[in-house]
């Protein structure tokens, strides 16, 4: 009855949302990159045996520091060497990421991986009851939120598992200009380490096949 009356409320976007919480529950979704943006001007700069700062964005410190060990370890296998970065850096445009840059320049970097991570979907199994926070993860520490869209399902007994993303950005330390860019989305599970894993691999992925490694 309840699911009735979202889609005859919903209309589209119901089944829509519907489909893809049935999708996240069945454990069909698989970890992909949702939207990606070259900037022409960049396009097939490799950084294979360059230096790369890497900074990772987080609500939770231990997010933030699984995320750059492996987002480091991604960069390795890649071909390019990575810096870690100080944990008072952040990931984000001019003027916010001065800092970050100074410090890409000091060290000698040739560009900036840049990685925002947080919840982008809260799914309870088992049952009909997801929570969607599409579009709504990101920002700076303290500023990430799974918020969005803000579609809800009733929640009865379950487990509550919570789905990962991360905003991918590579920016020239010279220009400071965003070469590359891309959002990936992991599905739900209870393992945060394995999700991060698989969002740095998919976003290295990317990006190295925009020809940046």
């Amino acid at each position: 009855m309840v699911i009735r009356r979202f889609l005859q409320r919903g209309g589209r976007a119901g089944v829509a949302l519907l489909a893809a919480g049935a999708c996240l529950l069945g454990g069909c979704a698989t970890t992909s990159v949702n939207a990606e943006w070259t900037d022409p001007q960049f396009a097939g700069r490799s950084l294979r045996g360059k230096l790369v700062l890497v900074v990772c964005d987080a609500n939770d410190t231990a997010v933030r520091r699984i995320c750059q060990d492996q987002l480091a370890a991604r960069v390795t296998g890649a071909g390019a060497t990575p810096i870690n970065a100080s944990a008072d850096l952040t990931v984000g445009p001019p003027p916010a990421n001065d800092q970050t840059i100074a410090a890409a320049r000091k060290a000698g970097a040739k560009a900036i991986l840049g990685a925002r991570v947080g919840p982008d979907a809260t799914v309870v199994s088992p049952g009909p009851s997801v929570s969607f926070g599409l579009g709504g993860f990101g920002g700076s520490r303290g500023g990430v939120s799974g918020g969005g869209v803000g579609v809800a399902m009733p929640v009865g007994g379950g487990r509550v598992d919570t789905a990962y993303g991360a905003d991918l950005t590579l920016t020239d330390v010279e220009t400071v200009r965003l070469m590359w860019t891309g959002k990936v989305t992991a599905p739900a599970s209870g393992n945060i380490n394995t999700q991060i894993g698989e969002l740095t691999r998919v976003g290295i992925e990317a990006a190295a096949r925009a020809g940046f490694f």
